[in-house]
């Protein structure tokens, strides 16, 4: 299994700067990481930085660390917006770069993009539709009720075939499975929305699905998303850190929080909730350090990455 880190888009201290960005991209490739990823809000309960943008800044500093969104929203910002990104960031990255797309769990972005959220599902469906054949990864035209690629051509493309591989979020949910296997080169699962048992189960009807259209299930990417971390071996620093920070940042209770396989405690709990991932079929984590980032990733690298042993 590898591991990945969330970039910093979330200020916990300080504000973000293209500087800072470096510094953490330098980090996470110091620490055995081999991802860097972007989630995408327009609105959050926190401010937060545009995550498209982060990784642009981060292309050069990133060493040859693959580079994702985990997820941008293409119903909010529109397909052929989204497909000039990704085409942008393939190029720059020289091949690193897979787009990670889902219907975001915030109406709230949707409210502030101006789209309507109550056909949201419907939406989405159709800006990956179309964001496909605007890469070149389907044939096209697309004609749907929201969107069309008649007459439209982004150039530059990116720079080869199956470029950039395109990945689907879910929760689990059947119709959000379905909907990866079906559209995606990969699917993507969020770690404090399933546990370990749930994704092994979901991940199977991935791959049955994938097979059952004609398509080599082994050659199908999974990861798991947003995996909140802290690493210390302080049970007061761990409970503040539940309580005072994650808490009101996804907006449930520190009580719940405790309960989900998420990296935050000692070296050896992180470890082992990240193994349990890798157990359920999990090709890859990334990790979102909540706070102290730069030293945190070190932690990751040099005391729980270790104790996964190797791969």
């Amino acid at each position: 299994m590898e591991l990945g880190a969330h970039l910093p888009l979330i200020p916990f201290a300080g504000p973000p700067s293209s500087a800072s960005l470096r510094r953490y991209a330098r980090a996470a490739a110091a620490a055995g990481l081999r991802w860097l990823t972007a989630n995408d809000h327009l609105v959050f309960r926190r401010p937060w930085l545009d995550g498209l943008t982060a990784l642009a800044a981060v292309v050069d500093a990133s060493d040859d660390l693959r580079l994702a969104t985990t997820v941008c929203l293409p119903a909010v910002r529109g397909p052929a917006q989204t497909a000039k990104a990704f085409a942008a960031l393939d190029l720059l990255s020289e091949g690193r770069f897979t787009g990670g797309v889902g219907p975001g769990s915030s109406e709230r972005d949707y409210d502030a993009g101006g789209v309507p959220a109550d056909d949201r599902f419907a939406r989405f469906e159709e800006a990956v539709r179309a964001l496909r054949v605007l890469l070149h990864r389907d044939p096209g035209p697309f004609r749907g009720t929201f969107h069309s690629t008649e007459g439209v051509v982004l150039e530059p493309a990116p720079g080869g075939p199956g470029r950039p591989p395109i990945w689907m979020a879910g929760w689990g949910g059947a119709r959000g499975l379905r909907r990866a296997a079906d559209l995606g080169d990969g699917w993507l699962a969020s770690a404090y929305n399933i546990t370990p048992e749930r994704f092994a189960d979901a991940w199977g009807q991935v791959r049955a699905r994938v097979a059952a259209r004609g398509r080599d299930p082994d050659r199908f990417a999974n990861g798991v998303a947003t995996a909140w971390s802290y690493v210390t071996e302080d049970a007061g620093t761990r409970d503040r850190v539940l309580r005072d920070v994650l808490s009101p940042l996804v907006g449930r209770p520190a009580d719940e929080l405790r309960a989900l396989t998420l990296p935050i405690g000692p070296a050896e709990v992180c470890a082992e909730r990240l193994a349990a991932f890798r157990d359920a079929g999990a090709q890859r984590v990334f990790v979102w350090p909540l706070g102290d980032e730069e030293a945190q990733l070190r932690l990751v690298g040099e005391r729980v990455a270790p104790l996964l042993g190797p791969g």
